[in-house]
């Protein structure tokens, strides 16, 4: 490296990723005891300002892994930061109804209430635009489109940041007894009778099905075609800001090093695996196998995929499509191979 690195901020979505569990075990901060660097997590820190890098990566000496919809959107929006590295661990994607609507499948949609959240004061409403890539998905496999279906907002107050997160009992909470906020305003316009259908995902997701009874129209996040899974969770990217880049090099080769190979100790061990996601999601060992697959261990492999570039790109279309993002950008020129391959040439690291 060329100067000292002090301070290394990292943050990660509350979904499976190798830079989760690197950072849970400790090998974060192990990898980088010997250079002095101080390991901080930006969720955690008691300034807002800070906490809102999580969303647009603006935080100099940054590391990210997690949802690619803000991520696409900080680079569109002019922040230097670039990809190294692409995770892709397919989740249940459903589209809901309650069990008593005459809703039998997604043809039955057309002409039919579907709720949406509408944030009022976020930079990029990803809840919005993850709802409306599965329910545009859903709706082309049976030759429909979104304007077929009438969308009903549900709004929100405050912004992804209010609330600073906390470690309790080795699981990420938010919780600080606001709970009219943080409360799901579409699923209440459901269980009302107000609105048709809706989409939820995730572990998170698949218990709030379960727990109220309603019943699946469809999972796109198990249809074959990885274009129709792709979503805020496929591909997760894994991404640095430039300036740790030009400056601090070897740290951007060493985080990648410490999250493969954290994700090499998962694929050897997926019932501590497991306990780690469900630590990592606030939930339980049953729901990350049903949200993830039994085999969630074996899914959690960060490469350069063209899989994954292909739906990077697909994403960020869709999401200049509808106004997600103020351009549309080539994702190849977001990506930075370089400390994948100097990591390849130099340790065994499966990819």
């Amino acid at each position: 490296m060329s100067t000292t690195l002090d301070t290394l901020w990292y943050t990660h979505s509350p979904v499976p990723t190798g830079l989760g569990i690197a950072v849970e075990s400790g090998r974060l901060a192990e990898a980088f005891r010997p250079l002095g660097t101080r390991i901080q997590a930006l969720r955690e820190s008691s300034d807002r300002e800070v906490r809102e890098a999580h969303f647009d990566h603006h935080l100099p000496n940054s590391v990210r892994h997690g949802g690619n919809i803000p991520a696409i959107w900080a680079r569109a929006s002019g922040r230097s930061t670039r990809v190294i590295g692409l995770s892709w661990s397919d989740e249940v994607q459903l589209i809901v109804t309650t069990a008593d609507s005459p809703l039998k499948d997604i043809r039955d949609l057309k002409n039919r209430r579907f709720g949406l959240p509408k944030w009022a004061n976020v930079q990029i409403d990803f809840t919005r635009a993850q709802a409306i890539r599965g329910l545009e998905n859903a709706l082309r496999l049976e030759g429909l489109e979104v304007a077929d279906v009438e969308l009903v907002d549900y709004p929100y107050g405050g912004t992804y940041s209010d609330e600073q997160v906390r470690h309790i009992h080795g699981a990420q909470v938010t919780f600080n007894g606001n709970r009219v906020r943080r409360r799901n305003n579409e699923l209440i316009g459901l269980l009302r009778g107000d609105i048709d259908a809706i989409f939820l995902k995730g572990a998170h997701g698949l218990h709030l099905a379960d727990e109220f009874g309603l019943r699946v129209i469809t999972d796109v996040g198990s249809h074959p075609d990885p274009l129709i899974r792709a979503n805020i969770g496929t591909p997760r990217t894994l991404t640095v800001d430039q300036h740790l880049l030009d400056e601090h090099f070897e740290a951007s080769v060493l985080i990648l090093e410490t999250v493969l190979r954290a994700e090499q100790w998962a694929w050897a061990h997926p019932e501590e695996t497991r306990r780690f996601l469900a630590r990592e999601l606030n939930t339980s060992e049953y729901w990350v196998a049903n949200a993830y697959g039994e085999d969630a261990h074996l899914r959690l492999h960060t490469n350069l995929a063209e899989r994954s570039i292909g739906a990077l790109q697909d994403l960020t279309d869709f999401l200049e499509r509808w106004d997600f993002i103020p351009r549309r950008f080539d994702v190849r020129d977001w990506i930075e191979s370089r400390p994948l391959e100097q990591l390849l040439e130099k340790v065994n690291v499966a990819i």
